[in-house]
């Protein structure tokens, strides 16, 4: 989701896409609604994704490997896009099961390139296939994939001591994630990558602090038991 939503950290702000600059940091949903971050606006389905997905911590392996699909392919699209397709997805990849993607062959990518409801591009879905077996080693080194991924959620004293900063799509913790799973094999998985998908699974709480969804995510991660490696 790099191209449609702004980001901000507690207490750092950052906007996601220059586009957004000067855009309001905050809107209503309506007359008596809640406060919601500015990429939401009147977008069709972003204030059901923003208010019960977005910067909500997640540990559950299949999720955490879709959101790495999806942010995968929505590289140089735009996020409604992805959000549309995403049933369409989830049917195709099987529910994101790595295990049984990392299964799937050649006529399984021809197939795949067939199906106009999802984004036909070969080498994001060559990549999916290849990250699903980078998954699975992630499971015998760390014992799951969450494992691997919340090793690299910001330490307190990083966001703590974060201060106002130019506009950017991504940080130095998202630059050391994708450089982490670019060292595994993991592919198309770059700086602005990481870090939309540490924002969208909770690693960071990047809702606005006037956000009606903002304290909600801080008490789940506040409450979230982080995957730990096993080894």
């Amino acid at each position: 989701m790099s191209k449609l939503y702004a980001g901000i950290h507690r207490p750092k702000r950052r906007l996601r896409h220059a586009s957004l600059e000067g855009s309001p940091r905050r809107l209503p949903s309506g007359d008596d609604g809640p406060y919601r971050c500015a990429w939401v606006g009147n977008v069709p389905g972003f204030a059901g994704y923003h208010d019960t997905e977005w910067g909500f911590p997640v540990a559950d392996e299949a999720q955490l490997f879709e959101k790495i699909c999806l942010e995968v392919f929505q590289s140089g699209l735009s996020w409604r896009t992805i959000l549309d397709k995403r049933p369409a997805f989830r049917e195709v990849f099987l529910g994101f099961d790595f295990e049984r993607v990392a299964r799937f062959g050649e006529d399984d990518v021809q197939r795949l390139l067939a199906d106009a409801r999802i984004v036909r591009h070969r080498g994001k879905i060559q990549a999916t296939i290849h990250n699903a077996r980078r998954a699975c080693e992630a499971v015998e080194t760390h014992g799951s994939l969450g494992a691997l991924i919340w090793k690299h959620e910001p330490t307190l004293n990083v966001l703590a001591t974060a201060k106002a900063e130019p506009v950017a799509s991504k940080t130095p913790e998202s630059t050391a994630f994708a450089a982490s799973l670019k060292a595994l094999g993991w592919r198309y998985v770059g700086p602005t990558t990481a870090y939309a998908f540490m924002q969208a699974m909770g690693l960071v709480n990047d809702h606005h602090p006037d956000c009606s969804v903002w304290s909600a995510c801080e008490t789940a991660r506040q409450a979230f038991i982080r995957p730990r490696s096993v080894r």
